[in-house]
């Protein structure tokens, strides 16, 4: 998984540094009585919109992204809080099947909000959730959102990929695993996290497509 020129592009980063946080963060921090006590990895952390509000609530976080722009992005609204060398220290490029410079329970939430659908293969979607399982301690969780098989990502429609399960052919940006809320929920049990609650499927129409997103928190058993 590498990041494609699409998200290097000064409009798209400028396009998800004006979305606001995650609902579900938000919420999670308000709950939070010492929030400082949160270590979180924001995977795929695009231009920083809930890295930035849990290092501002004073979390121990973490972010990593493909794309070398969005890192700087995100590491630019990190600096007024943490010093740029900090910043730089805790928003890293990298993949998300390949999390090796953290260890083994490091992490008591992981973010993965429109990432593991950039896996091009079952393969690298079950080495991504294998390497956030690990990461995550005993009892963690990991709070997901992925398109569905029917998103019309970007405005297109996405075809099936002969011979292989639940990957799709997405114009212009190539291959993408896309899961129903049940194989969704079979791939994380193969990985010992449960969901917490119903996943559910979101429907909204956007300015680029239609976008049907699976949702779901996941606990490590």
């Amino acid at each position: 998984m590498s990041s494609d020129p699409f998200w290097e592009r000064p409009e798209i980063v400028e396009r998800f540094a004006v979305r606001p946080p995650d609902r579900r963060v938000l919420e999670r921090l308000r709950a939070l009585p010492v929030p400082s006590r949160l270590r979180v990895l924001d995977l795929g952390c695009a231009a920083g919109r809930n890295t930035e509000p849990l290092a501002r609530a004073g979390c121990d976080v973490h972010a990593l992204d493909a794309s070398e722009a969005m890192v700087r992005r995100t590491r630019a609204r990190l600096a007024p809080l943490l010093g740029p060398a900090e910043a730089e220290r805790r928003v890293r490029t990298g993949r998300l099947d390949d999390l090796g410079e953290f260890p083994d329970g490091r992490f008591d939430l992981v973010l993965a909000l429109g990432i593991f659908d950039h896996a091009g293969s079952m393969a690298e979607w079950d080495r991504a959730l294998a390497e956030t399982s690990r990461v995550l301690a005993p009892g963690g969780e990991v709070e997901v959102s992925d398109f569905a098989p029917d998103a019309r990502i970007e405005g297109r429609g996405a075809k099936p990929v002969r011979g292989e399960d639940h990957v799709f052919l997405v114009p212009e940006e190539g291959r993408r695993v896309l899961l129903d809320v049940a194989a969704h929920d079979r791939a994380f049990a193969a990985h010992g996290l449960r969901p917490v609650g119903r996943t559910g499927i979101v429907v909204r129409d956007a300015e680029h497509g239609r976008h049907v997103t699976v949702r779901g928190t996941y606990r490590k058993d």
